[in-house]
């Protein structure tokens, strides 16, 4: 039995007023909320200063170290034997300069006593500026 009868079914139809309405608040609030350089607009004259020349970065010795204990000064690689002879080759490094930069680029899982071998080294020396290099969390992977 067809209680229904015969009625035509619609079809169903996507609505697209509310997509429609909330892509012009989204163009909206875009444009509201940028920002616009107008230096094109102005003609300016900048003022002229005589200056000294910019001061000459320190010279840097660049250390690595792996995970395996193995170190490298300035793309040389260098084998382990002791502290002096390791300040030996950073004094070589160094070429005289006074007072350069050693920067520490060591393997996360390179051992503490291997850092220490360098900072000892520098001491030795007489080369005091030591920094470490890292990378951000994300740069890695």
């Amino acid at each position: 039995m067809n209680l229904r009868g015969h009625r035509m079914r619609e079809d169903p139809e996507i609505n697209f007023i509310p997509l429609i309405d909330v892509l012009l608040v989204i163009l909206i609030f875009l444009m509201v909320t940028t920002t616009y350089q107008r230096f094109a607009e102005l003609q300016i004259t900048l003022p002229e200063a005589d200056a000294d020349p910019a001061r000459e970065r320190p010279r840097e010795i660049n250390v690595g170290i792996d995970s395996q204990g193995r170190y490298v000064i300035d793309r040389t690689v260098f084998t382990w034997t002791n502290a002096g002879a390791l300040a030996d080759e950073l004094r070589r490094a160094a070429g005289g300069v006074k007072d350069p930069v050693i920067i520490i680029s060591a393997d996360a899982s390179a051992t503490h006593q291997s850092v220490v071998n360098v900072m000892e080294a520098a001491r030795q020396a007489g080369l005091v500026h030591i920094t470490f290099a890292t990378q951000t969390a994300g740069a890695g992977k």
